[in-house]
């Protein structure tokens, strides 16, 4: 068996596990919903429309594949296709195991609406010491790693660019919601933790 028999198994195998990864994915988001009636004092329904991008990014990487399927991201290299594929489903893996752990420890104030409860406690803690938006992180690690397996390069720019403009709107909103809300508490750790990309795997308990 040559590098290029090989390297096409390991996409098909990259496919399925993607796949996998993408149901456990949405399951993780779906359970995470709380039937929660508090009041909030504050929301941003403009938030959707970033939503809505970020969605569309993600989407089109999924809608618009590799011709044939499982064909090398990088025509010819089928060594470092092999290698990308693998490292793909790790940041996968990883992805959805950064949205559980954001979802759990958010709990009761993880909504898809940007908002504010009345009740509302700025978490700082597990993951949120690692990464400002870890959800934000696990979606795009999500998207890249679908378009290394699957994707149409231009399909991948794509998406890429409207997932970045969603989650430009989202963050914008969210963390203006939370600075109007918290104040200081919130600058002081703003200035310490990163919006999307850790600078370090510190958890903070």
């Amino acid at each position: 068996m040559d590098l290029e028999q090989i390297s096409y198994i390991s996409n098909l195998v990259s496919l399925a596990g993607m796949g996998l990864l993408w149901c456990g994915f949405a399951v993780i988001i779906y359970l995470g919903r709380v039937s929660d009636k508090s009041r909030y004092r504050s929301h941003e329904p403009r938030s959707w429309a970033g939503l809505a991008l970020q969605l569309a990014g993600i989407l089109l990487t999924w809608t618009i594949w590799r011709t044939p399927v499982a064909s090398p991201l990088i025509e010819d290299q089928f060594m470092l296709n092999i290698v990308l594929q693998y490292l793909a489903l790790l940041i996968a893996a990883t992805s959805t195991w950064l949205a559980m752990a954001a979802i759990r420890e958010l709990g009761k104030q993880w909504s898809l609406q940007a908002r504010v409860l009345e009740d509302h406690k700025l978490i700082t803690t597990g993951v949120y010491g690692l990464v400002r938006h870890p959800i934000y992180t696990a979606m795009l690690g999500m998207l890249l790693a679908t378009g290394v397996v699957l994707s149409h390069w231009i399909a991948l720019i794509g998406g890429l660019i409207l997932f970045l403009i969603g989650t430009s709107i989202r963050t914008r909103l969210e963390e203006k919601l939370l600075r109007n809300a918290f104040g200081v508490e919130y600058e002081t750790w703003a200035r310490k933790v990163p919006a999307l990309i850790p600078r370090s795997i510190k958890i903070h308990h």
